[in-house]
């Protein structure tokens, strides 16, 4: 099949088909004398895999391994528990995370008095410019992003994270 079909089947765009194989996640397929891919069953079934596998959020490098022990019959089961497992405890920080974000952003907006008044702690707090704002907000990269985490004030006006 070409890859138009193949990407039909296996769900995967034939973009994200033609980065697999760039990076060597799957086999470069045989090629028409044209020079058209042809794939083949076994070929969208790897695809397959690697789609519920991005569905479920591994990273390119976890998939490799992921691929890798798929194909080797004689993995040992812990050696796919183990990448399942780290990938669970990355999930679940995300989760916190998003969750601070909404609860910080939740308070800022309930401070902001939604009027027709350019003061607003929301703006305040991303800006940097209010001490009360500094004070409810903490700027910090995570994930490649910046993420907003809930913070409080301790003793001697240091900041504390929640």
């Amino acid at each position: 099949m070409n890859i138009g079909q193949a990407s039909e089947a296996s769900g995967v765009s034939a973009k994200m088909i033609r980065y697999y194989e760039s990076i060597g996640l799957i086999p470069k397929p045989v090629r028409t004398e044209a020079g058209y891919r042809v794939y083949s069953d076994n070929d969208v079934h790897t695809l397959g895999f690697i789609r519920r596998a991005r569905d479920l959020g591994f990273s390119v490098e976890q998939i490799t391994e992921l691929v890798a022990l798929w194909r080797d019959r004689d993995r040992a089961s812990t050696d796919v528990n183990r990448i399942a497992l780290e990938h669970v405890d990355v999930l679940e920080r995300k989760v916190r995370e998003l969750q601070e974000m909404a609860v910080t952003l939740k308070h800022l907006a309930k401070h902001c008095h939604g009027d027709r008044r350019p003061e607003c702690p929301i703006i305040e707090g991303l800006q940097g410019n209010s001490a009360t704002a500094a004070a409810e907000l903490h700027l910090t990269p995570q994930f490649g992003a910046a993420s907003l985490q809930p913070v409080r004030r301790a003793s001697a006006g240091k900041r504390v994270r929640h």
